[in-house]
Formats: C-alpha cells, sequence, structure tokens
C-alpha cells in the first residue's frame, strides 16, 4: 500500500491531545476497516495512531507526551505527515491466503481488524509449511475457521 503524504494544521482537542484531521477516506484509498491503525512520520517524527472520526473529521490524535517529547512542533504548526497501514496488509499477502480471505468476507473481515501482532503471528504460523503444500493448505483453510469464529490467536497445541 503506497504511503499517503499531505500537511495538516494539529489542532488541539478536549484531552489535550493534539488532532491531525486526514484529508482522504482510507476506506477509499487502503481498504474498507472498522480500525485503521497506522504507522509514519510528522515533520520527520516516527508516529503510530489509529485513524477515527471526531467531530465528523476523520483523523488521528497525538498524546500530550509525544507533543512534549517532540519539540519542535506545537499545537497550531503546519506540519508534513507521511502515513501508511501498519503490519500486513491483504494486499501483501500471498496470493493463496488472499483467495481464501476473499472468499470468507467474515474471516478477512475480522483478520483485516487485528492487530498486527495477530496478523503476523497467523501468516508465520501458515509460512513454516514451506516444504509440506499440504500442510500450508490445512493451516490456510484453519486460519479461516478461526478468524470466522472470531478467535485472534490460533491456539498454540504445538502444531
Amino acid at each position: 500500500m503506497r504511503p499517503q503524504r499531505f500537511t495538516a494544521t494539529l489542532t488541539a482537542d478536549s484531552r489535550g491531545r493534539a488532532f491531525v484531521a486526514v484529508p482522504f477516506d482510507p476506506d477509499q484509498v487502503w481498504r474498507p476497516k472498522p480500525r485503521h491503525p497506522i504507522t509514519g512520520t510528522l515533520n520527520g517524527q516516527r508516529i503510530r495512531a489509529v485513524i477515527e472520526t471526531g467531530d465528523g473529521q476523520r483523523g488521528f490524535t497525538l498524546g500530550p507526551a509525544w507533543l512534549r517529547d517532540c519539540r519542535d512542533v506545537a499545537i497550531g504548526d503546519r506540519v508534513s505527515v507521511e502515513i501508511r497501514p501498519e503490519g500486513p496488509q491483504r494486499d501483501d499477502l500471498a496470493d493463496d491466503i488472499a483467495a481464501a480471505l476473499d472468499a470468507n468476507p467474515d474471516a478477512g473481515a475480522f483478520f483485516d481488524s487485528l492487530a498486527q501482532f495477530y496478523r503476523k503471528a497467523y501468516l508465520r504460523w501458515i509460512d513454516g509449511t514451506k516444504r509440506r503444500p499440504d500442510e500450508r493448505v490445512r493451516r490456510i483453510a484453519e486460519m479461516v475457521r478461526l478468524l470466522e469464529a472470531g478467535v485472534k490467536q490460533r491456539p498454540t497445541d504445538g502444531r
């Protein structure tokens, strides 16, 4: 997924956090998801956040500690932003995994909603079958079944 680059003005919210308005709809630009965890930079400083809708506007917040530690940025400043979705995305997946998730929209939507830690764990488990294609097929089917049931992390029983 291509990063999005834009400039924005930092505004304050009611809790002392900085709000960065996002000038695009991440559901249209990237992929529809219930939450959009992002990573990137703001004036060259690394950020991690979640795009949310606040007061009818899409954007992300940065806490008071981030503002305090980043001395060259303050509320009211015009900033340069580059963001992208965090972690493995559907477009980054191997064709067989992407096809299985596309074939089961509930499992695919749940996969998309997971934190990157859980997505990566499922993908590592499947990638552990490089020399056994039949086992790969079985694990992909098992992952889809677990995701459809709303299971974030596969049970670890030694497999």
